[in-house]
């Protein structure tokens, strides 16, 4: 096979990585918050009922922001509903999800959530604009964020939360572009509302910073239409506009799933060309940053098929939904999916891995027993940990290959981080299936002549999978004979593979 080839040179450079490409989502769906994050009969429990073997799992994941509480759900909630003493909240159907929420979880739980995180752990709020308006933002802005001396913050320490939540990023509601939406609204609709939510914001507070929904995926009808809409009423007032997407195989089309992070950079790059038209005809010096805060892969086909035979009159109390079991083949996809992210990371300045635990996530829990790794939590932990620098800017000459819905794709998908020591690491896939692929890096202006490791997440079974009976059946392996010689990286990446290599 024919060997890929890239150059990397520190003078050639897309941007500094925001930590906050690194976060994830938490949403009042299924058992992401029930049994997942808050089990207070769990062995592990601590005193406010958060298993903390999903605490140090999701240390050891890296997450920085943490999106709440919704996703779909927030578009019927009631802020009110979670916060107060527990056993005096209210129990209400949730319409996104045909579910009983008992609210014992809420928004103070959130907030001791990511506090037991660590510093790194940020909190990233949104607010209803579905079935809700601009009174109610302002309300939980006021509860959560203002120190004291007015009804709602005095509310808020009288429930025993005397220091302010401090939320500084908010999200102006969630896919209000979809008919699924509960309130769904037109672009002009949801541009003026969001507008005025935004407006009425920066009145309490002018530091928060606000991401207007953009398109629930590429595909949506209104694509860039619904983009160009809502920032010509928002533009001056929000500093992020929203990308959703998720990816799967259809109809067995594996070659295509892989090339699945063609189309998200596609994304990507048209809602940036879009977000720039405006600021041109606007006349405007200000750029719009995208936050990527729903990303992942999702067999969203068996959700529809669970949906179509969901019961009118059932509403069950945290059921089991969309807790799908990763393999080797899903991992791959997904680490092509961060390096997308990373590549873009001049403008992709916040990035939500949906979701967290138990619903399409790195994490599983089995209910009073233990919690353990999926797959694709292998991928996230790496880049969080070893991806945060400088994108050098990555263009790779590499062999390609034939997919239905992309065309002609690349075989190598890569991207590279220098920290501020100087260190390089290296983030690469191999799509093949059957070869291994050659590598040849040239290393130029770049002072590194030491391989500190290559691991690579790879496996005979592509459709090997860590599962309750298996937890550690996938883990990522060293991979020898990767050298550096005369400023020149040599790797041999195995197939249907995510490698992670760095140099000193």
């Amino acid at each position: 096979m024919h060997t890929a080839r890239f150059t990397l040179d520190p003078a050639f450079t897309v941007g500094e990585v925001n930590p906050r490409l690194f976060g994830s989502f938490v949403e009042h769906l299924g058992r992401c918050v029930y049994t997942g994050i808050f089990e207070p009969d769990h062995p592990t429990a601590d005193e406010a009922g958060l298993r903390q073997d999903v605490l140090n799992l999701v240390r050891e994941l890296g997450v920085t922001a943490i999106r709440y509480p919704g996703g779909n759900f927030v578009s019927g909630y009631k802020w009110e509903d979670s916060v107060g003493p527990a056993e005096e909240r209210p129990r209400r159907l949730d319409l996104a999800w045909h579910s009983t929420e008992t609210n014992r979880f809420g928004l103070s739980e959130y907030i001791d959530f990511l506090r037991k995180i660590g510093p790194q752990a940020e909190p990233m709020m949104a607010v209803n604009l579905g079935t809700r308006g601009v009174a109610e933002a302002l309300e939980l802005q006021e509860y959560a964020n203002h120190p004291a001396g007015t009804a709602l913050s005095d509310l808020r320490v009288s429930h025993g939360d005397k220091d302010p939540f401090d939320i500084r990023l908010w999200c102006l509601g969630n896919e209000m572009d979809g008919p699924w939406q509960t309130g769904h609204k037109t672009a002009e609709e949801y541009g003026r509302i969001a507008a005025e939510t935004a407006r009425a914001m920066r009145q309490i507070d002018s530091r928060v910073e606000l991401v207007a929904c953009g398109s629930s995926g590429q595909g949506m009808p209104t694509f860039a239409e619904w983009e160009a809409t809502v920032l010509k009423e928002t533009y001056d007032l929000v500093d992020y506009v929203s990308l959703h997407a998720y990816y799967e195989p259809h109809d067995g089309d594996v070659d295509s799933f892989l090339a699945s992070a063609v189309d998200m950079e596609s994304f990507i790059e048209n809602v940036v060309a879009t977000c720039d038209h405006v600021g041109a005809r606007l006349k405007s010096k200000k750029k719009i940053n995208l936050s990527f805060d729903e990303w992942n892969v999702w067999y969203l086909s068996r959700w529809e098929q669970h949906a179509q035979a969901i019961e009118p009159g059932d509403w069950p109390q945290a059921p089991c939904l969309l807790e799908d079991n990763y393999s080797v083949l899903d991992a791959v996809v997904f680490g092509s999916l961060l390096i997308a992210l990373l590549r873009h990371a001049d403008r992709v300045t916040v990035a939500c891995l949906a979701q967290l635990v138990n619903v399409i996530a790195p994490i599983m829990t089995e209910p009073g027993g233990p919690a353990w790794r999926q797959t694709t939590f292998f991928p996230f932990a790496q880049a969080s940990k070893y991806g945060r620098g400088q994108v050098l800017d990555v263009r790779v000459d590499s062999p390609t290959y034939e997919t239905k819905k992309y065309g002609e794709a690349d075989l190598l998908h890569a991207t590279a981080v220098r920290a501020d020591d100087g260190t390089v690491t290296v983030f690469a896939v191999n799509r093949s299936r059957t070869d291994a692929l050659p590598l040849e890096v040239a290393l130029n202006g770049l002072d590194l002549n030491r391989v500190v490791e290559h691991s690579a997440l790879a496996d005979a079974d592509p459709d090997a999978r860590n599962t309750l009976d298996d937890p550690e059946r996938v883990t990522p392996h060293p991979v020898e004979g990767t050298r550096v010689k005369d400023g020149r990286l040599t790797a041999v990446l195995e197939p249907l593979s995510w490698n992670v290599i760095r140099l000193s």
